[in-house]
Order: structure tokens, then sequence, then C-alpha cells
């Protein structure tokens, strides 16, 4: 087939959108497939390259999450989407909706993926206990973008469930985003100090990953002193994190990771939290169980990662640093019982490679193209 992809950003890896659109493609392509991405940046072989756009307030908030606006430009548009079978669109944003627009002029068959989860929107703008303004952005979302669709890509049953309760009535597909092949149990050259128990999270640095929830647990852990706190990711709350971590017996150390540095550093540690309350999927938690480090999740309603956790003792409560400090003290002192749970996780992390869920998202393309030559965008 020839697919192309349409994301804002796409050499920029610095969110979970981005990375996963770069692995799609990556693997689409060793599938004998042919690959175009239309996205900010240069253009080259099978790249269609636009400028940033610049939004008033709304551009500063992004650039302090990692994240850029592409500019819609009509004309790249149908340059990459010639001759194409199937153009795939991974968020719902005024870049993807005019290149949606476009397609459908060009009557190419379209898919859609679900990646901006509300609450990532309610929490950054801190109206998180507004619970009808997460409603109402998935509705808007629908009749901004996701209603012109039949075929959606959800990562998770959580997500899609989401979308069902939120009046989304077409075909969803749950595929995971997958984890890469290289991520997995290794022995490497420690990079962690061996006489720490030594805890990793990975993710961006922002209120609604909850790595403040972490930081207290450590500081109320029996084992405090003995605690060395790795935070892999930026953003907008790194400032405050180090400013609390200045409390700590061992402040956390503080860095943005290549892969390879990323997966070393995984096999480096000894446990693995993941502190958000908002989650679509966290392909963060899944590369690091997949490495064999055991996971403590928070026990969010409006998190998909909880489906990862294969029992309550990989799983804490929303808010509670108390009841994370009991469970991070409970794999301190039961390594037999970690290293038990270390193979069954990394046993789970194989069920989630991402050349299986390629597989399923060809599936949901050849649905998406038989559908529209024999409905066209007709309902």
């Amino acid at each position: 087939m020839r697919i192309v992809l349409v994301v804002d950003m796409f050499d920029q890896v610095n969110n979970g959108t981005t990375m996963t659109a770069r692995r799609f493609a990556e693997m689409l392509k060793r599938r004998g497939h042919q690959v175009r991405v239309v996205a900010i940046g240069e253009s080259g072989k099978d790249m269609f390259g636009v400028p940033e756009a610049t939004y008033r307030f709304i551009t500063k908030i992004s650039h302090k999450n990692g994240f850029c606006f592409a500019t819609p430009d009509e004309k790249v548009f149908r340059k990459a989407f010639k001759g194409a079978d199937i153009i795939h669109f991974l968020l719902p944003l005024p870049f993807e909706r005019k290149g949606a627009k476009i397609a459908r002029q060009m009557k190419i068959p379209i898919s859609a993926a679900f990646h901006l989860q509300p609450e990532n929107i309610t929490y950054n703008i801190h109206c998180e206990k507004l619970e009808p303004m997460s409603v109402g952005i998935y509705r808007f979302l629908h009749r901004y973008f996701y209603k012109s669709f039949r075929h959606i890509h959800c990562p998770s049953h959580f997500i899609a469930g989401e979308l069902r309760k939120h009046g989304y009535k077409q075909k969803l597909y749950v595929i995971s985003n997958g984890v890469e092949d290289c991520f997995r149990p290794m022995q490497v050259e420690k990079v962690t100090d061996p006489d720490k128990f030594n805890i990793l999270m990975i993710g961006r640095l922002s209120y609604e990953k909850k790595q403040h929830i972490l930081l207290k647990a450590v500081q109320r852990s029996k084992y405090a002193n003995q605690i060395q706190v790795y935070l892999a990711g930026s953003g907008p709350c790194e400032k405050a994190l180090r400013k609390q971590g200045e409390k700590m017996k061992n402040p956390p150390i503080f860095g943005f990771y290549s892969k390879q540095e990323l997966i070393t550093l995984i096999n480096s540690c000894d446990l693995y939290v993941h502190a958000a309350y908002v989650e679509i999927e966290a392909i963060a938690c899944m590369e690091a169980f997949s490495c064999g480090l055991v996971p403590v999740i928070c026990n969010s309603p409006k998190s998909a990662t909880v489906q990862f956790a294969l029992d309550d003792r990989s799983l804490f409560e929303v808010d509670n640093p108390d009841d994370l400090a009991k469970k991070i003290d409970y794999w301190i002192e039961h390594p037999e019982v970690k290293a038990v749970m270390s193979t069954k996780y990394a046993m789970q992390g194989n069920t989630y490679r991402v050349s299986e869920s390629v597989k399923q998202a060809e599936i949901m393309f050849h649905d998406a193209i038989n559908d529209f030559k024999e409905n066209g965008y007709g309902r």
C-alpha cells in the first residue's frame, strides 16, 4: 500500500504521538509499504515538510509541553496525497482537519487515530476537576474532526470505552501503539548507583503525570536514604520538581535520553513507577516492563496503564504517596519476588510488540479502503 501519515511533528522526537508515528512508519516500510509523511520539517524523500504554525497564547503553552503545531498547506497536501491508497491522521488538530478535507476532495480513503486525551488538556490548564469540560472536549473533537471518519484507531480498550461513552459510533480498532523489539531484558554496564535502590519514571514533566507524588512517596519510604530517583523527560514542571527534590536525601536525577541510553537506564534500574493520572496507553511504562522492570502504577480511572498491572502489588491509590511508599518498600524488602515478577512482566511485554500492532493496523487500512470503495464517504 501507499500510505500517507499526517501528524504535526515527526522529526522532533519529544512526545508520545511523534514517537508512535516514527515507529509506525518504520515498521510499515519494513513490511513493504510505501510510506509518506506530512509534518513540520524539511522536505525530502517521502517527507513533505511544512513550517510551524503560531497561535496566540496556545503556542507558548504547547512549547512548554514539547509540542508544535504544523501549518496547513494545500499544495503540500495534494502533492503528498497524489496516488495514495489511504491517508492516516494521527491527531485532531487544524493541520489534520485541513488534510482530511483535501483527502476527501481527492476521493482518497481516510482513517484516524485517537491520541489526544481531553484530560491532558484540562490538566494542563488546571481545570481537571471540571468533568463537564472533558465531556465537552470529547464532543467538540467529534464535531470538529472525527465525525468525518468511519475507522478510528484506539491505543487501548480504555479509550475505546471512553469514546463509546461519549457518543462515538464509528468502527473502533483497539490496537496498541506497541513496543520495539530492542526494549527487552539485557545485561548492560550499569549507569546507576549499585549501592542505591534506583527507581525510574519516564514521561513528560507535567502536572497530570504526577511525578511530584513519586517524590513525596520516596521521602515517606522507610528506605528514603537508600533510594535514587531518575526522572526521564522534560516539561513545564521541571523547575518545581527540582525544587521539591532539593529536600530529598538523594535529589532526583533528571535527563532526556536517546533510545539506546534509555534502554541502558531501564536495564540499570530496580523499579519503575508510573504515577500519571491521565494516560491513553503509556508506551513508557510498556517499554520499562518489557525490559523486565517491575512497575508500580497509579490506579486511576482515567488511565489505561492500569491494565498492565499483573496484581495489586503493582498498583497504588490515586494521589496517595503513603500507599505508593508502602508498595515501594514492599519491592525493596522482597527482591526474590521482584525477580520472579520481572520475568513475568518481560513476557507480558512480548505481547505488545509494535510488529504485531502494525499487522492489525494493516487490517484497519484495508477495511477503510474497502469501505470507501463500497460506500465512498457516505454514511
